[in-house]
Order: C-alpha cells, then sequence, then structure tokens
C-alpha cells in the first residue's frame, strides 16, 4: 500500500468522524431539549395532582365536632382559590436577572412587568430574527412567538447566533428554542412551524401585542404587514444585504383603517414591490454577519421602548410614539446612520385608508396571492440544448488529450469564460479559465451588437479579445447556470459566433453541478 492510499484512507477516516461526530452533537442537543420538556411536563402533572389538603391535620383529637367540618371544607378548597399575598411583583430571580435594567429610569419596575406581561412575535428565525430573539428574551418578555418553516444549514452560522453545527438540519425554530430556554428559562416560547401564509396569518398574529418581521422577501413583507394592519398590532420591520440595512416601525399606533392619526404601514412606504429581477438574495448578493445582527438588535431595541411605554403604546396611542422614519445603515459609510422622516398613512393605501380593499375575510380566504403581486423569476432558460452542455460531458472534454498535441483542450482548444464578478472568481476557479464579469458583458454599449462599434474600432475590450480566437468554442459558465445563458445569447447578436461557425454555448447548472457531479473538493459557497 503506498503513502498516497494511507494518506486518503486516513482523510476518509476523519471524515466520517467527523461526521459522526456532528450527528452525535445534533442528537445530543436534541435528548437534552426532550430531556427538559418531559420534567417540565412531569413538575406540571406532579402539581395537577397533590394532596388537596397542604397540611396535615389530625382531627382525632382536640377539635369540637361542630367545627371539624367547616375546617374540613376550607382545606379542601383548590389551593390556587386561596389567595397567597405576594411581597414583591418580581420573582427572586428575577431581581438579580434584570437588576441592570431596572435600576434604569428608562425601564424601571414597571417597565420590567410591561415587559413580562407582554408577548411578541418573531417572523423568521434568520440572521435578524436570532439576535432579535436572543435580545428580548434575555431581556424578560413574558412570550415569545417563533414562525419559521426552514431548517439550519451550515451557510446560516456566520450570522444567525442561535444555531450551531450540532443542530444543522434540525428546524430552525426547534434550534432556536434550545438556545433561547438556556438562556432564560423564565420565558414562555411558542413554536409556529411552517412558512406564514394569507391563511394562517390572522390566527398566528391575534394572541401577540407586538410582531417583528425578520423576513428576506417582498412577498412576506407585504403580509405580515397587511395582517398586522387588520389586527391593530404594530410592526418592527427590517431587512439587511451585503453591508446595508433599514429599519422601520410601522403601524404605530396601531390606529384601525382610516383612521389618518395611526402610523404607516410597509404599503404606505412602498405602494409597489420591486422588480422582481432586482431582488437580491444573501445567497447571491451576500451579507456580512454583524450588518444583519445590528438591525436584528435593533428591532429589539425598538421592541423593549414601545413595550416599555405602557398598555397605550399598543392600543389607542395616546402615547407619544416618535415621528415614523425610516432608518438606514451603511457599515461602509461615514455616518453609518442616516434617518430619513417618513410620510403618514396613504389616502389611497389598500389596507389601512378608508378605501382600503383587503380585509381579514379576503386575508383568509387566501385569494390574496402576495407571489404573484410581487412578481418572480422563472428558471433561465433561453437557449437550445445543442447551445448547452453538462457538466460531466464538460469534464470529459478537459480531459481528453489532443493527440497532435499532447495539451490538455482546456490550454489550447477552446476558451473557458467565467462570467462570475470578481470577488468570488478569486474565491475559486476552474484552472484555465478566464474571467470577464456579467456585470461588464451585461453593460456593453447597444453599438457592440449592431456592429457599428467593430467598424469604427470602438467595441469593448473584451469583445475585440474574443474576436481574435475565431478558431475556438466558447464555453461559458457561472455559478448557477443563469448568467452564463444570458452572456451566450449575447455573444451571438455581437457576432462572436462568426454566423454560426463558431461554436459558443454555457455549462448546465454552472460551478453548482460541477462540484455536484464532478468535482466534490470544489468550494460551495
Amino acid at each position: 500500500m503506498g503513502p498516497e492510499t494511507v494518506i486518503n484512507s486516513l482523510r476518509q477516516q476523519i471524515t466520517s468522524c467527523e461526521s459522526q461526530l456532528q450527528d452525535l452533537k445534533r442528537q445530543l442537543a436534541e435528548a437534552e431539549y426532550q430531556s427538559q420538556q418531559q420534567r417540565s411536563n412531569l413538575q406540571s402533572e406532579q402539581s395537577e395532582h397533590c394532596a388537596p389538603y397542604p397540611l396535615a391535620y389530625d382531627f382525632s383529637h382536640g377539635v369540637h365536632d361542630d367545627f371539624r367540618a367547616e375546617i374540613l371544607a376550607a382545606l379542601s378548597q383548590p389551593e390556587e382559590s386561596i389567595p397567597s399575598p405576594k411581597r414583591w411583583p418580581l420573582d427572586p430571580n428575577e431581581y438579580k436577572r434584570y437588576g441592570r435594567q431596572l435600576i434604569m429610569p428608562e425601564i424601571g419596575l414597571q417597565g420590567q412587568l410591561r415587559l413580562k406581561g407582554a408577548s411578541v412575535l418573531i417572523v423568521g428565525v434568520g440572521g435578524l430574527g436570532c439576535p432579535a430573539a436572543a435580545y428580548l428574551v434575555g431581556a424578560g418578555v413574558g412570550t415569545v412567538g417563533l414562525v419559521d418553516g426552514d431548517t439550519v444549514e451550515e451557510s446560516n452560522l456566520h450570522r444567525q447566533i442561535l444555531h450551531s453545527a450540532a443542530r444543522v438540519n434540525m428546524p430552525k425554530v426547534e434550534s432556536a428554542m434550545i438556545a433561547l430556554h438556556s438562556l432564560n428559562p423564565n420565558v414562555d416560547m411558542v413554536p409556529h412551524h411552517g412558512r406564514l401564509t394569507p391563511e394562517t396569518a390572522v390566527s398566528t398574529f391575534q394572541p401577540y401585542d407586538l410582531v417583528l418581521d425578520c423576513t428576506d422577501t417582498p412577498a412576506s413583507r407585504y403580509l405580515v404587514s397587511d395582517t398586522c394592519v387588520l389586527l391593530g398590532k404594530p410592526l418592527v420591520s427590517a431587512s439587511a444585504l451585503r453591508t446595508d440595512g433599514q429599519l422601520m416601525v410601522l403601524n404605530y399606533p396601531p390606529r384601525p383603517p382610516g383612521d389618518t392619526a395611526g402610523g404607516p404601514c410597509y404599503r404606505c412606504v412602498f405602494p409597489k414591490p420591486p422588480p422582481p429581477e432586482s431582488v437580491v438574495s444573501c445567497g447571491d448578493g451576500g451579507i456580512l454577519g454583524p450588518v444583519v445582527g445590528t438591525m436584528g438588535v435593533l428591532q429589539a431595541l425598538e421592541t423593549i421602548k414601545i413595550l416599555t411605554r405602557g398598555p397605550s403604546a399598543l392600543s389607542d396611542g395616546l402615547a407619544s410614539p416618535d415621528p415614523p422614519s425610516l432608518l438606514i445603515f451603511s457599515a461602509y459609510a461615514n455616518p453609518m446612520f442616516r434617518t430619513i422622516r417618513l410620510r403618514t398613512r396613504k389616502p389611497k393605501c389598500a389596507v389601512c385608508s378608508t378605501h382600503a380593499t383587503i380585509t381579514p375575510e379576503v386575508l383568509n380566504s387566501g385569494s390574496l396571492d402576495y407571489v404573484q403581486f410581487c412578481g418572480t423569476i422563472n428558471p433561465i432558460d433561453v437557449l437550445s440544448s445543442n447551445e448547452r452542455i453538462s457538466a460531466e460531458n464538460y469534464a470529459k472534454i478537459r480531459l481528453d488529450v489532443n493527440p497532435f498535441t499532447g495539451l490538455e483542450p482546456s490550454k489550447d482548444s477552446h476558451i473557458l469564460l467565467d462570467v462570475r464578478e470578481k470577488v468570488q472568481f478569486e474565491i475559486c476557479s476552474l484552472e484555465g479559465s478566464v474571467n470577464i464579469p456579467f456585470s461588464t458583458i451585461s453593460s456593453t454599449p447597444a453599438d457592440d451588437c449592431k456592429g457599428t462599434a467593430t467598424e469604427t474600432g470602438l467595441e469593448s475590450g473584451w469583445v475585440s479579445e474574443l474576436r481574435q480566437h475565431t478558431d475556438k468554442p466558447i464555453f461559458v459558465v457561472c455559478r448557477l447556470g443563469n448568467d452564463s445563458q444570458i452572456t451566450v445569447k449575447k455573444m451571438k447578436e455581437l457576432g462572436l459566433d462568426n454566423g454560426g461557425q463558431r461554436w459558443i454555448g454555457d455549462i448546465r447548472g454552472g460551478l453548482r453541478a460541477w462540484r455536484h457531479n464532478v468535482d466534490r473538493d470544489f468550494p460551495d459557497y
């Protein structure tokens, strides 16, 4: 057995052991959580079946028969019906736990009691929801509901601080509850598994005083906001992408639809959703952990400010809330925070004006299609089958050796064009590939496509460079196989295919397909 074989064998064993260790950690976390739940249930059952007499009395001596029946009747009353005076409004451990905020005049005893009596719903337990939930549970909010239908992924862990490597593949709601219970067992947590829908939104929101929108799609933001207006719930909404974030407190004070004294809703600020093609997810655009964490912490802060102002801040609006504003955060700007004053409710808003067309009945019926309202981008499929090649077949081309030159085709017979942005290309790339970012290709002037730029010698540099190798076919690759198709189409419009004499096509599924089907060691980011 050669050294390389031994090394590969050891690597495989290490990988197997690491996988088993992660699985064992996950099982341990689940077992600990289930054990805590069982102990809690057992204590509840014991309290329900305890003896009806709080003390044991011997009535055989010293008690007159006339009083015995009255004493027995009094002692046989349910324990909860006997008033037990409480000396202090908070439990002894709560004074110690919340002492650092209790001594602040902005909170005080009354503020802490309001937090303890409040219930908050957090929609989305990801980059925003995790820090928001941690600080609200830490502050002692009495009841916290968690809504999420996703499971924990390894790519979540750099920013979603309640989850851990041991709980990968566990539902996010369960993972968050384990972490939050260990942080503060005094808080009641209510799980809501599954994604929020128009049919379930009203019943889910109803029991809570305030809602935090910690979702990441326009459709969910409109749904959350509409439901809060219809039910009279203040809404703390935030979003984050790359190095930027924004925060709004909406429907505050929560007046009924048509009442101009109420705070604006999400539709008042954004009457129309953004074009679907302009919506970028964290998976595509990236996200810096502390950025989304900052926005989640600010959501928790705004929630605490509202809850500690008293009942009027949650219902009749007699408290004087801050004027509605949009807080914009940019990590690499100076200053990092900017505030934009928002207008009040729009006179013709579809949900909070006198012309409202969205009602609880309409919402419950499921007739509102929020996804359709915001629009979706279907998977790109603009090329014919003979303009595309699978990752496996392209791998065979790279492995075949030219019998005349002895060189690999990847270095001699074709051009591999990687159209990811430079920052992604620097993370990882296929050997021999050339990087021309899709942003550069898509911004090429229209004259290049019309041929006039060629005549004047003013065409883009990347176009003229590719014209110099007319004998070489071009294979285009991107991350997922979408931008590469658009690039192929544009290159043909530019005439780079020499009227069909030169093959230009893309690698179906992009580098993700390459990793899954060809090279398992290729980085997955």
